[in-house]
């Protein structure tokens, strides 16, 4: 059997086998292996590693598409000198790992104040550790609340929320909700309460946010 049919066997067998990584990249590989004299057992831990690794990639790639965040934000962008944010508190952002005990994150501030880039930034810090997140803004989120009431759909919807390591709420407190919203919203918050985190940016004070937490 030549090379080229092995090579096309093992692309074919790869495909059936769903690791498209190593069906994509064996023959190269390959030759590097020839080339700098790698051992079979390197050989072999080479193409497990590539495969892991596009696959966790994909993955990312995949939650952070099902995140919905609407606009790119990275935390490394975040300009402290323009911000009374802390040097720890941003730290704190990037490690990510307050959503691994369940705490919630509150970002308050007034209009310009990065509480949105820091919210977004967040979020996609985590898809990449392979956290489920999703964002939203308190408006849209009230919005899709009372359809899925009005449609019998709410236990399902909420129960969507549940299954989240984080969901970002934007614009708390921008527009005025009446008292079906707040309390529709106040049910999403208090279900997730102790067993997932959430973030929050609003520019109520905290005194005025009481009633939501």
């Amino acid at each position: 059997m030549s090379q080229e049919s092995e090579l096309l066997d093992i692309a074919n067998y790869a495909k059936a086998l769903r690791l498209p990584a190593i069906g994509a990249n064996f023959a190269d590989i390959l030759a590097q292996a020839k080339r700098d004299g790698w051992s079979h057992l390197r050989f072999i831990t080479e193409l497990l590693s590539l495969e892991l690794t596009e696959r966790e990639a994909r993955r990312c790639q995949r939650l952070l598409i099902e995140a919905k965040i609407p606009r790119t934000k990275l935390l490394g962008e975040f300009n402290l000198a323009d911000s009374s944010i802390t040097t720890e508190t941003l730290e704190f952002l990037v490690r990510g790992d307050f959503c691994d005990v369940a705490t919630s994150v509150v970002l308050v501030g007034g209009p310009g104040t990065g509480k949105t880039h820091l919210l977004i930034g967040t979020l996609v810090s985590l898809t990449a550790k392979g956290k489920k997140v999703r964002y939203t803004n308190a408006a849209t989120l009230v919005n899709e609340l009372h359809e899925a009431q009005d449609d019998h759909r709410l236990s399902k919807v909420i129960e969507r929320y549940q299954r989240l390591d984080v969901l970002g709420i934007d614009e708390l407190g921008y527009l005025q909700l009446d008292r079906r919203g707040a309390e529709l919203l106040f049910q999403v918050i208090t279900e997730r309460e102790e067993q997932s985190s959430l973030m929050v940016a609003t520019n109520l004070p905290f005194s005025q946010m009481e009633w939501y937490f």
